[in-house]
């Protein structure tokens, strides 16, 4: 199993993630709504998609409203973890760094964003490809530095992006 270790003082957290400089203006004012109706629709799940990566673009639309959403309810209502994360996966488009990103905004869990300047971060290798063992490891280790500094999952994702951003050669 992966081993995970922040690449800087969890001291520094708040720092990084002040100074984080993504663009979340599209996918904020969506996530109440969606949390509260437990399922993407078509646009919400563009704008999450697009949010990730625009290069899924034109595979992301090639999925029906339908599909979008009997998929989206399974992964947002279903009590097993692993299959939170992987029937996203069925989605055109959809591999785990962006069902990574639905998971995050829209499930009652906190869920870190699986994105290879994260992992950098965190001075682990990113693997070849993911499986779930690599995630539920990355997953408990996220969980456990929010809580032990207090902060948020989504506090932590932008002090994990940016300081990759800033530091990574």
């Amino acid at each position: 199993m992966a081993e995970f270790e922040l690449r800087f003082p969890t001291r520094d957290i708040d720092y990084w993630a002040k100074r984080y400089e993504y663009d979340e203006t599209a996918i904020l004012p969506i996530v109440s709504e969606v949390k509260r109706r437990g399922f993407l629709t078509k646009k919400d799940f563009l704008t999450a998609c697009r949010w990730k990566t625009a290069r899924s673009q034109s595979r992301c639309r090639e999925n029906s409203p339908e599909f979008i959403c009997a998929v989206t309810k399974c992964a947002l209502g279903t009590p097993a973890d692993q299959l939170r994360i992987e029937v996203l996966t069925l989605l055109n488009g959809v591999s785990w760094p962006t069902a990574s990103v639905i998971l995050h905004f829209f499930h009652s869990d906190p869920y870190p964003i699986m994105d290879v300047r994260a992992l950098w971060s965190l001075k682990t290798a990113v693997p070849a490809f993911y499986e779930y063992r690599f995630w539920r490891g990355y997953t408990a280790f996220c969980r456990r530095v929010s809580k032990r500094c207090g902060i948020s999952m989504r506090t932590l994702d932008r002090a994990l992006w940016q300081y990759s951003k800033e530091n990574q050669k």
